[in-house]
C-alpha cells in the first residue's frame, strides 16, 4: 500500500520550540541549543496509522515577529497544522491565535492543533489553565507538551495524523 503523503505546517513566534518540538518527534533528539530557522526546514516522518500508511512532511516555518512575516506561500497544500506558543510567554499564545486566523483562508478546514510547549518549565509559565480552558471551550484541542522530556510530543502528532487522514476518508 503506498503511503499518503501530508504536509504539515508548524507556526508560531520565534524561540517558541516549532524546530525542537519536530527534532523530538523525527528523531527523539533534544538540543539546548537554540537554533534559528531561517526559512523553512522540511522533515519527514514516516508512520502506521491504524494500518494505513502515512508519510508526514513537517514544514518549520521560521519565527514569526515585528520585523518578518510569514508569507502565505508556505502554506499551500498544507494539509493540517500545529500553532506553538511557549508557556513561558502568555504573549506567544496570542500570536499563536492571530496566527491562526490570519492563515484560517490559506489552511483551509485541516486539523490545527494549539501545541503550548516548555511545560518542562511549568513552574514558570505565564500561561494559565483558565486560559487554556477557555481556548478549549472555543473548540481548540490544546496541548501542554515539552520537546525536551517528551512530553505529549507524540499524542501531538498522532492525534494530528488521524484527524487528517479521517478527513482525507469522508
Amino acid at each position: 500500500m503506498t503511503p499518503t503523503r501530508v504536509k504539515v505546517c508548524m507556526l508560531g513566534s520565534f524561540a517558541v520550540g516549532k524546530t525542537s518540538l519536530v527534532q523530538r518527534y523525527v528523531k527523539s533528539l533534544f538540543s539546548e541549543r537554540y537554533q534559528t530557522t531561517i526559512g523553512v526546514q522540511i522533515d519527514k516522518k514516516e508512520l502506521v496509522i491504524d494500518g494505513r500508511p502515512l508519510t508526514i512532511m513537517l514544514w518549520d516555518l521560521y519565527g514569526e515577529d515585528e520585523f518578518q512575516k510569514l508569507s502565505a506561500s508556505f502554506l499551500r497544500g498544507a494539509h493540517g497544522a500545529f500553532f506553538v506558543a511557549d508557556g513561558t510567554r502568555a504573549q506567544s499564545v496570542d500570536h499563536a491565535l492571530e496566527l491562526a486566523e490570519r492563515f484560517a483562508p490559506d489552511l483551509g478546514d485541516g486539523p490545527r492543533i494549539l501545541l503550548v510547549n516548555k511545560h518542562d518549565l511549568a513552574a514558570q509559565w505565564e500561561v494559565r489553565d483558565e486560559t487554556l480552558a477557555r481556548l478549549r471551550a472555543k473548540g481548540w484541542l490544546v496541548l501542554c507538551t515539552s520537546a525536551k522530556d517528551g512530553e505529549n510530543v507524540e499524542r501531538a502528532f498522532e492525534l494530528l495524523a488521524r484527524a487528517m487522514l479521517e478527513r482525507e476518508s469522508d
